[in-house]
């Protein structure tokens, strides 16, 4: 999957800041995802997040016009350049 600057006429990474400077600090309910990849070894791939320095899954918040599955893959990459065809849900 080619990921587009510009999809739904819209830009992507534009939708949640544009919400942010509407509503100020006052919450606001995103939609995310969490990526768990396992490898043939069975180890799994933990990332050190920048803002507060801990370990955990790949992930990050659902843009507009996006599916769940998309949200992940585009995720995933972005955290870990790692390019994966599909994904599946947990249960």
């Amino acid at each position: 999957m080619k990921y587009e600057a510009k999809k739904w006429g819209y830009y992507l990474g534009n939708y949640i800041k544009e919400m942010r400077e509407l509503i100020g600090t006052r919450p606001l309910m995103v939609a995310g995802s969490t990526v768990v990849v396992i490898n043939a070894m069975r180890e799994i791939l933990l990332q050190q997040r920048s803002d507060n320095n801990k370990w955990g899954f790949p992930g990050g918040a659902m843009e507009y016009g996006e599916s769940l599955e998309e949200t992940s893959i585009r995720e995933l990459y972005e955290r870990t350049s790692l390019v994966v065809p599909n994904v599946s849900s947990l249960n």
